[in-house]
């Protein structure tokens, strides 16, 4: 079941916000419990096969998590063993789906080379969501045995982790931010305002995937499987490709991110923010302070702090930010795209720390400080080549091999003498005028509009609680004008809907 379906918008969800709010008006217990149940029947909806494998994964991580927080003194290194297994259970579990075939088929590689007999791959179907519930349920078992989870009753965390708006793509979740809510009294009264504000982003992230992640979508499948069929790409043709598939993962998945915090919201839960708008930072380190944010969270926590982070000089603490970007990349998929995707993010990383600590030596030993046209120009420099170096690690990070990337990047470089295929040369063609429109306006969007709860709460009228201080509310008249306004592109979003369209994070 997909958020952009006639199933969800008009049955599943209604009857959700219906039967939670019903509930929990007398007894909130049993309300927490019909939605723990209404996401697992929405992940079933999905994969009924798959089913079994994260109730069981849950039933295991719970029992665990009980084990492993602290109880008496002296009973660390009961818990720290106990730690260890749950967690190489996890990752063995997550590793045999998917990444088994991953490590057979480059195993298989050598052993063809030295005259052996290849082992057979497994073609095991990945589960949906795994990766996204087993973080999820590492960093439990980490808070746990850190003394850092206080709310242990079974239903709030199979709540916590089978809670349907986050399961199948994100945002990635810490206890802290989650169980509490479900022991809060006023999460089961429904709040007419809260229901508005939620409603109004869960609109403007449909609007982002079917408006402009889809179209966009469609011309880049078209070039990157033109490219993958042997087609030579022109300059323009290849950066066709590229910018299509750069705005459309970012308005797909921020898009995912907004109906799923909407969808909370209207249920009285807060996800934590998911993206900051990434396509306007000026460094790549920005990059990753803005896009992903509960992933990069997550790997910022549990894997380049116990790594050592920087408290062991400045060379170690450069590979330990390589080494967390190349497990990032890994995490999302199993092909060496991924990793080079991670290692060019990793390096691009690597470089703007070296250069802001040079930039900052340099600042120092001058003594005066740059005027406002320079950081302005510092700032579009920045900005340019941060978007850059995106884009073009997004390239390896769609191609399905490295030949595509390769043919891509030549194209990209007009150092391709061959080639002369150009937009108009696709086929099945497409309208040429739509496309560049939307690409337009994505870009505007994305550069000029403020964050999603920003744009909302200053949208539609919403107590000043919503807004950040100082930053005045819209008339009442304006603001009821653009909550019309809402309505009518909610029109238009389900005049859009009937194709299958899952969201691109669905297959991480």
């Amino acid at each position: 079941m997909l958020f952009n379906s006639y199933e969800f918008l008009f049955v599943y969800f209604p009857l959700v916000l219906l039967g939670f709010f019903v509930l929990g008006r007398r007894h909130p217990a049993r309300a927490a419990a019909f939605l723990a149940a209404a996401s697992v029947a929405f992940y079933g909806w999905w994969s009924l096969q798959a089913l079994p494998l994260l109730l069981a994964s849950i039933t295991f991580n719970y029992q665990f998590g009980q084990w492993v927080s602290p109880a008496r003194p002296g009973d660390e290194p009961r818990r720290r063993r106990l730690l260890q297994v749950a967690l190489v259970a996890n990752l063995a579990l997550l590793g045999l789906f998917k990444y088994a075939d991953f490590f057979i088929t480059n195993a298989n590689h050598a052993v063809q080379a030295m005259g052996g007999t290849p082992w057979p791959a497994l073609h095991w179907l990945l589960p949906i969501g795994i990766s996204f519930y087993t973080f999820t349920q590492i960093a439990y078992l980490v808070d746990s045995w850190r003394g850092k989870v206080h709310e242990r009753r079974f239903v709030h965390y199979l709540l916590f982790v089978t809670y349907f708006p986050h399961l199948i793509a994100g945002p990635i979740l810490h206890h802290a931010q989650m169980m509490p809510q479900f022991a809060r009294a006023r999460t089961y009264v429904l709040h007419p305002r809260r229901l508005l504000l939620g409603l109004g982003l869960f609109v403007l992230g449909l609007s982002k995937k079917l408006l402009v992640a889809d179209p966009l979508g469609q011309c880049a499948d078209l070039v990157f499987d033109r490219v993958h069929a042997g087609l030579v790409p022109s300059f323009e043709l290849a950066w066709t490709g590229v910018l299509a598939y750069t705005f459309q993962i970012y308005f797909d998945f921020s898009g995912y991110s907004d109906m799923a915090v909407g969808i909370s919201r209207c249920l009285g839960v807060r996800l934590p923010e998911n993206f900051r708008s990434p396509y306007q930072a000026t460094s790549i380190i920005e990059f990753w302070r803005r896009w992903h944010m509960s992933l990069s969270t997550f790997l910022r926590d549990y894997i380049y702090v116990p790594l050592g982070g920087n408290r062991h000089g400045e060379p170690r603490r450069l590979v330990n930010l390589m080494t967390t970007m190349l497990l990032g990349g890994l995490w999302h998929g199993a092909a060496w795209t991924f990793v080079i995707w991670g290692a060019i993010h990793g390096g691009a990383l690597v470089v703007n720390h070296l250069w802001r600590r040079v930039s900052s030596s340099r600042a120092g030993a001058s003594r005066t400080e740059p005027g406002r046209w320079q950081r302005h120009l510092s700032s579009g420099v920045g900005w340019l080549l941060t978007f850059l170096v995106v884009c073009a690690a997004w390239v390896v990070f769609r191609a399905p091999d490295m030949d595509t990337a390769l043919a891509i990047y030549r194209g990209m470089l007009g150092l391709d003498d061959s080639a002369v295929a150009t937009l108009k040369d696709l086929s099945p063609p497409f309208k040429l005028h739509e496309f560049y429109r939307t690409l337009i306006a994505a870009l505007l969007i994305a550069l000029l509009l403020p964050r999603s709860r920003q744009l909302v709460a200053v949208w539609l009228p919403v107590p000043r609680s919503f807004l950040r201080a100082g930053k005045p509310r819209l008339p009442g008249t304006v603001a009821l004008a653009l909550g019309l306004a809402t309505g009518l592109l909610l029109a238009w979003d389900v005049s859009r809907l009937g194709s299958y369209s899952p969201f691109l994070y669905f297959q991480f």
